[in-house]
């Protein structure tokens, strides 16, 4: 891979990728995708459009009329992408019935799901924690916690106790760990040995705030490994109080980070350029 010039700049040649959502102003993706380009030596580039709820049919007849080349998801959307590619899914986006990525197969558009990968890759690779055969708490059963329970499940979890206050979507969560899952209360956050925040609680309050927590941090232990999917900000209150238990942190950023370069992939062909991807991110989010 050869780096682009600094004073590259788009042409009529340039491929172009974007993600869709709303809010999405204030999405990271066209950091790490336009870093990731250029330190590949691609010519693309990646915006972000904001498409309203009920705009995801309309956004992907766009994607195949301006000849995007790939497409991220995010809310309000990745359900109804799903349902809009019904019968063009993969494995994981059809499990989830979620998709956060869209590539071209010819003339196909292929929904994918890259979150669950991401968060596992995360934990090895930049937390160096390995999550086979461990037990974990995952509070929260959204898009991003149903994605992490099923992928934590392939991967060989031991147990994952899923925490979640909507019974049916905790009940939709368990059913995609398969034998493994277990439906339990916010006590259980003390019995596991890592313990994930797959919910939006204290994105974007600064610490020190006011108890804005996801569960009672109380529970916590000092020998546990504490997620935190949130990554703005990168240190939120759930992992100070984390810390301040002793209980080793990780944040969101890392998820952020893999799930994209599996995205990356996905379009390219060409093995994403992580490392420069990271200190895109890592430096922005600085700032």
């Amino acid at each position: 891979m050869k780096e682009l010039p600094s004073n590259w700049r788009p042409a009529g040649s340039t491929r172009v990728a974007a993600v869709i959502g709303e809010p999405v102003t204030h999405s990271l993706s066209p950091v790490l995708h336009n870093a990731g380009f250029q330190a590949a030596g691609l010519d693309w580039v990646y915006v972000a459009l904001t498409v309203a709820a009920g705009g995801a049919p309309a956004a992907l007849d766009a994607m195949r009329t301006f000849g995007l080349a790939g497409l991220s998801v995010t809310m309000p959307h990745k359900e109804a992408v799903a349902q809009a590619l019904a019968g063009h899914l993969s494995g994981a986006a059809q499990r989830l019935g979620a998709v956060n990525c869209v590539r071209r197969d010819g003339d196909e558009l292929i929904g994918e799901n890259t979150d669950g990968r991401g968060f596992v890759d995360a934990l090895r690779h930049e937390a160096g924690v390995d999550p086979a055969g461990a037990c974990i708490a995952v509070v929260g059963a959204g898009g991003a916690g149903r994605a992490v329970t099923a992928a934590l499940a392939e991967c060989g979890a031991a147990r994952i106790l899923v925490i979640n206050r909507n019974r049916a979507r905790a009940e939709q969560a368990v059913a995609l760990a398969g034998s493994v899952g277990v439906l339990a209360e916010e006590s259980a956050v003390g019995e596991a040995d890592i313990v994930v925040n797959a919910t939006s609680v204290g994105m974007g309050v600064r610490p020190p705030a006011p108890a804005v927590m996801p569960f009672d941090p109380r529970l916590l232990r000092a020998e546990q490994v504490v997620v935190d999917l949130v990554y703005q900000p990168i240190r939120t209150g759930l992992l100070e109080a984390a810390a301040a238990q002793g209980a080793h942190i990780v944040n969101g950023v890392g998820m952020l980070l893999h799930q994209a370069a599996y995205a990356f992939e996905l379009w390219t062909g060409v093995a994403a350029p992580v490392g420069a991807m990271r200190v895109a991110v890592l430096g922005h989010l600085a700032q």
